[in-house]
């Protein structure tokens, strides 16, 4: 995979680029990671890349013909067109399934903004999604681009040493991931449940599905509005709220 990153602050990617999971994916040649200050685009002595907005208003808007341009330098006719991603609070969701779902593809460009927003015609002409972190608003779309792209390239395969724990992740199945346990199984008399040191895999698997579902009802009950749940899994839901209800109630 190919990520270029449009940005009026490159050094802030030297690091995380650089460093832990990333890091090891470049090296390992699996994704190629790459920054590109839009204002070397600017087509001004002064190297502006914002203006006023017409209308009037507070703040400045990013002008068009450098992300236009700076875009368009990083495309190759020979190539499939990349996913162009405007970093913005009034995009949708970024979640688990958005990330598998960028993934799957081969280049991927963030065009990270600042000041007041931008132009309209980036947002109808040029770029492919606009994606947001949260309801809240930051001082620029780099931070968000960093934290999407570890999303997305943890994913590849390769990148991970085990393939399995992305899979497994929170959000992965649709659920929260189920707590987790290493040695020494006890600790200041706080002591791992007895099923995970067992080795009776189906048994461990009951109680990590059953967890998993524990978790969600409790910190996440939106979650299980979105998902299609098997029979097993609404039985075990049930047993769970009439536990939750009835805190004397035998737990297995």
């Amino acid at each position: 995979m190919k990520i270029d990153v449009l940005t009026l602050f490159p050094s802030m990617f030297a690091g995380v680029f650089a460093a832990s999971i990333l890091g090891k994916a470049e090296e390992k040649g699996i994704v190629q990671l790459n920054t590109v200050n839009y204002r070397d685009f600017s087509q001004n002595k002064h190297n502006t890349v914002d203006d006023y907005p017409y209308g009037g208003g507070g703040g400045m808007v990013l002008k068009p013909e450098p992300i236009f341009e700076a875009v368009e330098s990083l495309l190759s006719p020979d190539a499939p067109k990349p996913r162009i991603i405007l970093t913005c609070p009034q995009g949708e969701r970024f979640d688990q399934r958005k990330a598998e779902e960028l993934a799957r593809e081969s280049h991927l460009i963030f065009i990270c903004g600042h000041y007041e927003g931008y132009d309209e015609r980036i947002r109808e002409h040029l770029v492919t999604d606009e994606l947001s972190l949260g309801d809240f608003v930051l001082t620029g779309g780099e931070i968000p681009a960093m934290a999407m792209i570890d999303s997305v390239v943890r994913l590849l395969p390769g990148v991970l040493g085990n393939e399995q724990s992305s899979i497994t992740d929170s959000y992965s199945t649709g659920f929260l991931e189920y707590p987790q346990y290493t040695r020494p199984a006890e600790y200041r008399g706080w002591t791992v449940p007895e099923v995970l040191l067992s080795g009776h895999h189906e048994k461990i698997g009951l109680w990590r599905k059953k967890q998993m579902l524990r978790r969600t009802l409790l910190r996440r009950p939106d979650l299980l509005d979105r998902e299609s749940l098997t029979v097993e899994e609404l039985r075990m839901l049930e047993q769970l709220k009439a536990e939750l209800d009835d805190p004397n109630r035998d737990a297995t």
